[in-house]
């Protein structure tokens, strides 16, 4: 089970009231952090359709949009995923916040695609640092007495945090007089306030030597946690990649498959992935994990096939049908593939091994994104569709198989 770190344990022993409500406070902090990035994340994808008409924008430079926050966020995870090991949780958060308003106030004032291009590097940059740090924290900060809520929250946030982000943006898209940068002016006043609040937050983690030597793009994963990233990684990058696709292209094909359906649907099947997502990690909490990455990985199947029947027919039904049944599976497979990977991990590998958990996800949900959007210009939404979903089914049906193999032989059973 998770434990928190020895200097956080001997601080609460040390004065028990006092020093537990400034946990349960740092908790709850470090919870709204993973919430609030990714709601930043998901928060341009009803505004694409927008932007495109605006600046007349291709479905490729949207794709690029999207992407150049994933890459970026990716290869910044190399440099900076191990950072908060070394320096504390608290110093990397409140930077990385810093970072994330400023990325918030460019995306307010972007005029063209250069401009969204530049914020959403700025934000990817901002958003690993921020989240390697907050999920290690959370993880520092387990409670011993209710073993695997850290694992739960690192789950559970992200998705949630993603689901409120596209809502929220496509009710603005409505409401507001200016919705293309009302969302990104609220975000950053949240921000703001979070980089106040951290400041006054206890550490939970202890420095240790060697933060500039952390900086070298490195991944690096403890053998303990290698075999549970070898047996989930196909299906943790079908999920991702399936949820670059809705976050991305969802809009568009909403509109291909109902070119007079309510404007909102794009934004709204992205919500749907989202929201399906948060539901289904907080319904299988208690099982197993390798169960729940193995359901997981078969629910892709239906997704993908749901998505398809949309291009043929079945029209919005069946894209939101596809779109609930990709949610289960990431929201399944995301859950599972975490706490196999996590379990039993020393508080100096957390940050590191949450960062590598990341980057096989966002490089799943940037680069096939990319090339369904340059797939799209060249051959059709509707091709690029088929051949992305086939894709991802056939890495969920590997990784289903391997899961259902260890789970199978007595020695694996063991681990």
């Amino acid at each position: 089970m998770f434990i928190a770190s020895p200097g956080a344990l001997a601080r609460c022993r040390r004065s028990p009231v006092r020093t537990r409500r400034a946990y349960r406070a740092s908790f709850v902090l470090d919870t709204s952090i993973l919430v609030a990035l990714l709601a930043a994340s998901s928060a341009p994808t009803p505004l694409y359709p927008r932007y495109q008409h605006q600046w007349g924008l291709s479905t490729l430079t949207i794709t690029l949009v999207f992407s150049a926050y994933s890459l970026t966020l990716l290869l910044a995870l190399l440099i900076t995923g191990a950072l908060s090991d070394h320096l504390g949780r608290r110093p990397v958060l409140g930077a990385a916040l810093v970072l994330e308003t400023v990325a918030m106030a460019l995306l307010a004032t972007a005029d063209g695609s250069n401009a969204l291009i530049a914020a959403r590097i700025l934000q990817g940059a901002a958003t690993a640092a921020a989240t390697s740090a907050a999920g290690a924290a959370l993880l520092d900060l387990e409670d011993p007495s209710r073993p695997g809520r850290s694992a739960l929250t690192n789950g559970i946030a992200p998705v949630a945090g993603m689901a409120v982000g596209v809502l929220a943006s496509t009710l603005l898209l409505r409401l507001a007089p200016d919705p293309t940068a009302t969302v990104y002016v609220l975000l950053a006043a949240l921000f703001a306030v979070q980089a106040v609040a951290v400041a006054f937050t206890t550490e939970t983690a202890r420095r240790h030597a060697g933060a500039w030597r952390s900086l070298r793009p490195q991944l690096s994963v403890p053998s303990s946690a290698r075999h549970a990233l070898r047996l989930t990684g196909a299906g943790v990058a079908a999920v991702w990649a399936l949820g670059g696709f809705y976050s991305s292209l969802g809009p568009a094909l909403a509109r291909l498959v109902s070119p007079g359906g309510p404007g909102a649907a794009g934004g709204l099947i992205f919500f749907t992935v989202t929201a399906t997502a948060a539901l289904t990690v907080w319904t299988v909490r208690r099982t197993a994990p390798a169960v729940a990455a193995t359901a997981g990985c078969a629910a892709v199947v239906p997704a993908t096939a749901l998505t398809l029947g949309s291009l043929h027919g079945g029209g919005l039904p069946a894209l939101f049908g596809g779109a609930a049944s990709a949610g289960i599976a990431f929201g399944a497979v995301s859950q599972g593939a975490l706490r196999m990977t996590l379990t039993a991990l020393s508080e100096r590998d957390r940050a590191a091994t949450l960062a590598a958990y990341y980057v096989l996800s966002y490089l799943s949900m940037s680069l096939p994104a990319i090339a369904a959007g340059a797939a799209t210009g060249r051959y059709g939404l509707g091709t690029a569709s088929h051949a992305y979903a086939t894709a991802a089914a056939l890495l969920a049906i590997v990784a289903m198989a391997a899961l259902t193999a260890s789970r199978r032989s007595p020695i694996d059973a063991s681990r």
